[in-house]
């Protein structure tokens, strides 16, 4: 089911005056358009006229300000919305080939929100009075306008009915109903653009939500997680203070075995000291004791000796007696 972008809008203005020509954009000049919508979102804010200087600012920035009015440019974004509504969502039963419209992929794009930035910022001069870079809007002829009033009471009585013309004096004239059809018309535009604003910023702020939503759901992910880091340092780190005070008392009492081995060992090297001096002097006595037993070893074999010629003296005498007898 194809959208004609030329069909702005079902008021009475475009059935007295239907428009006669609308630009159609190339595949280039479509993608370029859709993307300075998104981009440029924030400039559809829902206030008065606010709409319609962002799409001039957007047909300025494309040069098609003399193509296109920005009631059309609104008219085909709605159109091409509707109809990737309908291919993304089709009715329960409908069956639907999304691919046979060719810019499908790039409004799935726009709407996922995925040609944010996509496109220049654009800025918009509203208190610029010069009309003259856009396309005219084609007025509707005059015409004159006649309203009939059927009283209740004459219907019930079969009387006739009033016709009254808004053309006289002290009534309401022709150009002043035109001007009214026009503001109203004018009013249903900026509504239905507001209200397109509206749903735009109204998804957008729910693709935001939802990304918030993830997003704090995956700091608190994080945060329990940082959580329990916390908590393992907090242990290691009692665990290290309760290390750190067992060295400590562990460190005094080396301090002390250490005092008292270096006192040991004082008290050894005094000990060595005394058993150097007693080794010496047991070397002095046993030294002297040695030249003692010499000097008695040569005593004694002396007094043998004198001890066996006396005996043979006396031998010798006892046998000299025993031959005289």
């Amino acid at each position: 089911m194809e959208y004609e972008d030329h069909a702005y809008t079902s008021t009475t203005y475009d059935k007295v005056n239907p428009v006669e020509f609308t630009y159609k954009m190339s595949s280039k000049e479509t993608e370029d358009f859709v993307k300075l919508r998104i981009s440029n979102i924030f400039l559809f804010s829902g206030r008065r006229n606010t709409s319609m200087w962002a799409w001039r600012a957007i047909l300025k920035h494309m040069g098609l300000q003399h193509k296109m009015t920005h009631s059309q440019a609104s008219k085909k974004w709605e159109n091409m919305k509707k109809r990737y509504k309908e291919l993304k969502s089709p009715p329960e039963g409908v069956k639907v080939f999304p691919e046979t419209w060719p810019h499908f992929t790039l409004m799935d794009d726009a709407m996922e929100g995925r040609l944010e930035g996509s496109a220049p910022i654009l800025k918009v001069f509203p208190s610029d009075k010069d009309n003259s870079d856009f396309l005219p809007i084609s007025k509707p002829k005059k015409r004159r306008v006649s309203m009939a009033i059927s009283s209740p009471t004459a219907l019930v009585a079969g009387g006739p009915e009033i016709e009254v013309s808004l053309n006289g004096d002290g009534e309401v004239g022709e150009e002043t109903v035109q001007e009214g059809s026009l503001e109203i018309d004018r009013i249903m535009q900026e509504v239905e653009d507001e209200k397109s604003t509206m749903d735009s910023e109204r998804q957008a702020m729910e693709r935001e939500k939802r990304v918030m939503d993830r997003e704090r759901l995956v700091l608190q992910r994080e945060r329990a997680v940082l959580d329990r880091e916390i908590a393992a340092l907090d242990r290691d780190r009692a665990s290290l203070e309760r290390e750190r005070a067992m060295i400590e008392r562990e460190k005094s009492v080396m301090e002390r075995e250490r005092a008292m081995v270096e006192k040991d060992r004082d008290a050894v090297s005094r000990e060595r000291l005394a058993l150097e001096r007693e080794k010496a002097r047991l070397g002095r006595l046993s030294a002297s004791k040695e030249r003692l037993e010499e000097v008695t070893e040569d005593s004694s074999k002396v007094k043998d000796s004198d001890i066996v010629e006396r005996k043979e003296r006396f031998l010798n005498l006892f046998e000299k007696l025993i031959e005289n007898f």
